[in-house]
């Protein structure tokens, strides 16, 4: 195994670690893993900071159900690294259920201390055709 495919394989390992925080709750683990200039964009287009995203999680505003990955995409760039993979994720979000849906992610990684910290995370809900209103070709 290459250096290049040890430090995807620790990123991705480190991607699950974090994902597995969130849907527990596990506000320490997850603030370990997220840099303290963290931002989320959400499916709808909302920002949130570390704070207000692991805070929300914290006041159970934001409740994972599951959020199980699909294969995760590396590029690494020296101590920097971009992943990309497809989820299906289940939430309840401020009392409302989210129905289960499948998600696009990319987040971008850097390595800050000797850990991988996720600085940026970007999710896009993938939707069937039909419900984004476009009309089929003739």
């Amino acid at each position: 195994m290459t250096n290049i495919e040890s430090v995807a394989n620790l990123i991705r390992k480190t991607e699950h670690a974090r994902l597995s925080a969130l849907v527990l709750g596990d506000i320490e683990a997850a603030s370990a893993l997220h840099a303290p200039d963290f931002q989320l964009i959400t499916p709808i287009g909302d920002t949130l900071s570390k704070a207000q995203y692991l805070g929300a999680i914290a006041a159970g505003h934001i409740k994972y159900l599951h959020w199980e990955p699909a294969t995760i995409e590396v590029r690494i760039f020296g101590s920097a690294a971009i992943i990309r993979y497809r989820s299906n994720l289940a939430v309840v979000f401020g009392g409302y259920t989210v129905p289960p849906a499948q998600y696009w992610h990319t987040d971008f990684y850097e390595m800050r201390d000797d850990i991988w910290q996720v600085v940026w995370s970007q999710a896009t809900e993938i939707r069937p055709v039909s419900s984004r209103g476009e009309v089929p070709a003739a």
